[in-house]
């Protein structure tokens, strides 16, 4: 039986799938996200609330360097997260305060959750994590050969974590796979790290 093809339309043309804002609420505040209820129409004239997070910016950074064995490494963080109720392992992620240059955020998060620095912060992404429901984007930072800057951590007052060094290949084999590298947004990172090595192969 002959079956039919997919009617593929122009991939340029999407204009007529845009909604409309007709009207926006906030109802609910928290310390890190709003709460904001949408009224939007489409282009056919339909009408519906959706509900979505408004956010600060995000910064994620991987930290690389070579070990004394010649061997690449991330450096990475291992902490309890209260959305899944499990310790996972990342690489070093905040937010961007208010008024704060992304770059900037992002030397002062790999300090701050790690007392590493580096020479070589490069640039990779920006990234909204979710568009279903949020608004803010993700910025992913490669931290070349870092290096101790402090003796200790500058953690806030409920934060708790450790930092670890991990072969390169042991977080490729396991992200997404080992249930500690259970974080969407590190598989992000590791994606763009991924590419990076198309110009830069001495990564891995």
């Amino acid at each position: 039986m002959k079956k039919d093809k997919f009617n593929i339309g122009n991939i340029e043309d999407f204009n007529h799938l845009v909604w409309d804002d007709k009207n926006s609420e906030t109802v609910l505040n928290t310390p890190i996200f709003d709460l904001v209820k949408n009224l939007r129409e489409s282009k056919e004239g339909v009408r519906g609330n959706f509900y979505t997070l408004d956010s600060p910016d995000w910064v994620t950074i991987i930290p690389w360097y070579i070990d004394d064995n010649n061997i690449p490494c991330f450096v990475m963080v291992q902490q309890f997260r209260h959305g899944s109720s499990k310790i996972v392992r990342e690489f070093p992620a905040g937010m961007v305060d208010k008024g704060e240059d992304a770059l900037d955020s992002a030397f002062r998060e790999l300090k701050e959750e790690t007392a590493l620095s580096t020479e070589e912060m490069i640039f990779l992404a920006k990234i909204n994590p979710n568009p279903a429901i949020m608004a803010n984007s993700a910025n992913f930072y490669l931290a070349k050969d870092v290096f101790k800057i402090s003796k200790e951590q500058n953690l806030d007052r409920t934060e708790q974590l450790d930092v670890v060094s991990v072969p390169v290949e042991e977080v490729i084999d396991k992200m997404g796979i080992d249930p500690l590298y259970d974080n969407g947004v590190m598989l992000m990172a590791l994606s763009l790290f991924l590419k990076q090595i198309k110009n830069d192969s001495s990564l891995i």
